[in-house]
């Protein structure tokens, strides 16, 4: 015992014993370890409440908590919240699609759809279903009885599984689909994912296979230089010229040129079944052409007070917007030079027209866009108004035209929502009644409406001013062009999926705003002009699915014979 005493386990044992003596009654002393130091006070029962003393003594919350000693600390992750962990969102992908979305310099539509593929793969792989969380359990009164000697000696017992109470697990492990046999490091639902088939996306050229340069093709967002007639030929206001390019045949003809009278070309459009080119000047001049002879047909003098910027053809009716705020309505089958109809719904230039069909004037729809921010729509009808709503013009209804000349004339529809000129104008070729409107350097936005019950189905901010827009014949999408930018893409042509607003290419070429735009009669090509002096083709859209051509014929009954 004396060597015990004399140890240094005995000297440290006893100068604890010492320490715990001199300091007081036990009960209200620490415990004392002798390899680990002093250690906490005992855990509060249920019933105690802690102290929100700011002392930091004994009363104090912190000082109270239980301390766990260990040499490492493994999570138990099997209980935990893997979402609530590391910050995860529930959805890979928003349940909504975003109206807020600025275009990239390029887009690659296989690189987003890997992305979207690997997000989904890392929620399922690191953030498996959360477990369920139970609710605060509530005391309640403990009916167990009391712990006793069991009276069965016996420590393992072996019986049969029922059908109602079985003691062996469902899994199935002779089944070689089991999760156990995988050889896959992945989840079995990451593994339907990758197996799964994906969707075909299609592929646009990112650059144009021919580009044909356009000498004095005008940098201004309120004319209208460009159009592709049904016929394929391409009609090209050049200063003060016009010319028309054959696409099959590659042939260029001069039109006309109006060098000697002074003037300059300010737009032009083709009829829909492409034979006559109306064309509108600088002066306020309506010239009507002849395409296949080159022959002028009707000069209206005074057709506008200053520039005609916006024309656009509804069958025999041609309608032009000018810079005197007025849109004028001619029958070119007759011989008269005045309007058989004035609208008067903007405050500034009128520097956007689109009719909504080809059907004839009692059938379609006119839209207008003007540099006061706004756009009107209009029937030829007179047709009353459904109701009232937001964004929507008054109650009062236009009456038809009996022939003569009606200057009183209001607009079906009035949007304020636009913050610029809305000079892009597209209607839907594949749902009747949607519009598409694109605003210009200060607003940026393209809107859709329906203008059946007068209101906007969606936006989308593209981040550039909004020149052109046009629908695709062959698939239900929608191309835009664009100029300025507040980011670093700018005079970019972007085709967007409708109506998930999702971009599907974007094409780069042009160092100046893409002012002007048309599309091939066959809906597959489309044209860009821009202040460059340059016009570009591009392969926008996929060809048409010519269901007739592959449809046989009831008429062979030798097809029938087996």
């Amino acid at each position: 015992m004396s060597g015990l005493k004399n140890s240094l386990f005995g000297k440290r044992l006893r100068a604890t014993h010492h320490d715990t003596d001199d300091d007081g009654p036990r009960r209200n002393r620490p415990r004392v370890n002798p390899i680990f130091g002093v250690a906490s006070t005992p855990t509060p029962s249920l019933d105690s409440r802690p102290t929100t003393s700011d002392s930091g003594g004994p009363d104090s919350p912190v000082d109270r908590g239980p301390r766990d000693y260990g040499d490492r600390f493994v999570p138990s992750r099997d209980a935990g919240d893997m979402r609530t962990s590391y910050h995860l969102q529930d959805d890979a992908t928003p349940s909504t699609p975003s109206k807020s979305k600025i275009i990239p310099t390029e887009s690659d539509a296989l690189k987003e759809q890997a992305n979207a593929i690997f997000n989904s793969i890392l929620h399922t792989e690191v953030t498996p279903p959360s477990p369920h969380r139970a609710t605060s359990p509530a005391r309640q009164a403990s009916h167990t009885p009391l712990p006793s000697t069991p009276t069965r000696r016996r420590l393992f017992a072996f019986n049969s599984p029922s059908r109602t109470n079985p003691s062996t697990p469902t899994r199935r492990l002779d089944a070689p689909t089991d999760e156990a046999y995988s050889m896959s490091p992945v989840r079995p639902e990451s593994r339907y994912l990758l197996e799964s088939p994906r969707r075909q996306l299609r592929s646009v050229c990112k650059t144009p296979y021919r580009v044909l340069d356009a000498p004095e093709l005008a940098d201004d967002f309120y004319l209208n230089l460009v159009d592709w007639s049904s016929t394929n030929v391409l009609g090209v206001g050049l200063g003060s010229c016009v010319y028309l390019w054959t696409a099959h045949t590659a042939a260029v003809h001069k039109l006309c040129d109006l060098s000697s009278a002074g003037d300059t070309i300010s737009s032009v459009s083709w009829v829909q079944k492409g034979t006559t080119l109306a064309v509108g000047t600088l002066s306020g001049r309506l010239r009507i052409y002849d395409a296949s002879t080159l022959q002028l047909q009707r000069t209206y003098q005074q057709a506008h007070t200053q520039r005609i910027g916006a024309l656009s053809w509804n069958a025999h009716v041609l309608s032009s917007g000018s810079r005197d705020r007025m849109v004028y309505h001619r029958d070119v089958r007759e011989a008269t030079m005045r309007p058989f109809k004035r609208c008067q719904g903007h405050r500034q230039e009128v520097c956007g027209l689109r009719w909504s069909g080809d059907g004839g004037p009692q059938t379609a729809t006119l839209a207008s866009g003007g540099n006061d921010n706004k756009v009107c729509i209009w029937d030829l009808r007179g047709s009353k108004r459904p109701g009232l709503g937001p964004g929507r013009a008054g109650s009062a209804s236009a009456t038809p035209s009996s022939g003569g000349e009606d200057s009183g004339d209001v607009p079906l529809w009035k949007f304020h929502e636009h913050t610029a000129a809305v000079k892009a104008l597209a209607w839907d070729p594949h749902v009747s009644g949607i519009l598409a409107t694109g605003g210009g350097t200060a607003d940026k936005h393209i809107r859709f409406w329906n203008v059946a019950n007068g209101s906007m189905l969606n936006e989308l901010d593209t981040g550039s001013q909004v020149c052109n827009l046009t629908w695709s014949l062959t698939s239900h999408e929608l191309v835009s062009t664009h100029g300025f930018s507040s980011t670093t893409a700018q005079n970019q042509i972007c085709i967007w999926k409708y109506p998930s607003l999702d971009m599907v290419a974007s094409l780069t070429g042009h160092t100046h705003r893409v002012l002007y735009l048309a599309m091939s009669p066959d809906g597959e090509t489309i044209v860009t002009g821009a202040g460059d002096e340059t016009l570009r083709f591009w392969n926008a859209f996929p060809k048409r699915d010519n269901h007739e051509a592959r449809r046989e014929s009831r008429l062979d009954y030798g097809r029938l014979i087996r």
